[in-house]
């Protein structure tokens, strides 16, 4: 972070705030992380700060320090949007495009608190008054650190190192993807020596499959299929597999990466089914040179990162796999085969 955009912080935060913070719909580990470990900073800080998550987040996120003061707006939208219009200061985290919080997007936008952007993901919005934005990084936990690092180090304990490493954690594989760096190392490191406990944080977030989750991942597995001639596979699961196997919110986190564990496998898709919002949602993994932040904007109304990216198909789940196949053909020129 620059001087400009750190004084910029230092400014807006030199007296008492009511503040909330958002994270997208749907949060994962680097949101939720990401928002807690402000919220607790802010807190310490002697400002009033609340986290207002537009929906539930996976179970395996409910042990997170502080998580259980959560205000979900799908749950207390009276609450939520009373909180929002009282706020002097309203911090949007791992998003840049306020459609991402879904039915809150319209009271953010209109409410008179000054919007604050943290994100780490390409072509921000402008809606924010101050912008923190750095698509090179590999988590906005990440950039969290370094502002509080900067702001007040001394403040940083257990609880805020605990969000902060779950955070950075998951949104680089473990710290396998190509946005890992000595920077990133080095805050580990220093989250280490403030209390975080990685093997703890390991068991929570991966070692605690349902039996039902096990399962449907092995559903998901056995759906896998190979592009012939192509160093690509693609995994499907309807709306019945999912009932079948008795789905909760996050229990398909991460399937696709073991399509990308493949020998070879340059491109992983998975394409989930859910009759209630009439949607196939997709994500997408990649390595290499092979982008799919625009691969998913040019085809699937998404986006993201570079070897990272989400999208949507509002078309049928057999359609939507007939799409995939053609647009990977019109592509397949980028996998030099």
């Amino acid at each position: 972070m620059d001087n400009h955009k750190l004084d910029a912080f230092k400014e807006l935060l030199g007296t008492l705030k009511k503040i909330v913070i958002i994270p997208h719909k749907n949060p994962d580990g680097d949101a939720l992380g990401s928002c807690l470990a402000l919220q607790l900073f802010l807190t310490k800080s002697a400002h009033t700060a609340v986290v207002i998550s537009p929906n539930e987040y996976p179970e395996f996120l409910c042990w997170m320090p502080n998580q259980e003061e959560i205000i979900k707006f799908s749950k207390s939208p009276d609450q939520s949007h009373l909180l929002i219009n009282d706020a002097d200061i309203v911090f949007t985290m791992d998003f840049n495009q306020l459609n991402r919080i879904d039915y809150m997007s319209s009271i953010v936008s209109n409410c008179p608190a000054k919007k604050v952007m943290i994100d780490h993901h390409e072509n921000p919005g402008d809606y924010a008054a101050l912008t923190y934005s750095d698509s090179e990084r590999g988590s906005t936990c990440e950039m969290v650190f370094e502002l509080i690092y900067a702001l007040d180090a001394s403040l940083i304990d257990a609880s805020i190192a605990t969000c902060l490493y779950t955070g950075m954690m998951t949104d680089s594989g473990s710290f396998r993807f190509p946005s890992t760096t000595a920077r990133t190392h080095q805050i580990i490191s220093i989250l280490i020596e403030k209390g975080a406990q990685p093997h703890t944080i390991h068991q929570k977030i991966y070692d605690t499959f349902s039996f039902d989750r096990l399962k449907l991942l092995g559903t998901t597995l056995n759906n896998m299929k190979k592009i012939e001639g192509l160093p690509v596979v693609y995994m499907t699961l309807s709306q019945k597999e999912l009932d079948d196997n008795q789905f909760k919110k996050g229990d398909t986190e991460g399937f696709v990466n073991y399509g990308l564990s493949l020998l070879g496998i340059r491109l992983a898709v998975i394409m989930i089914e859910n009759t209630s919002e009439k949607i196939i949602k997709m994500s997408f993994r990649s390595k290499g040179t092979f982008d799919v932040n625009q691969f998913a904007k040019k085809y699937f109304n998404g986006g993201g990162h570079i070897n990272a990216a989400g999208g949507i198909s509002s078309t049928s789940l057999e359609n939507t796999v007939t799409q995939l196949r053609n647009s990977i053909e019109n592509e397949k020129s980028q996998f030099d085969v």
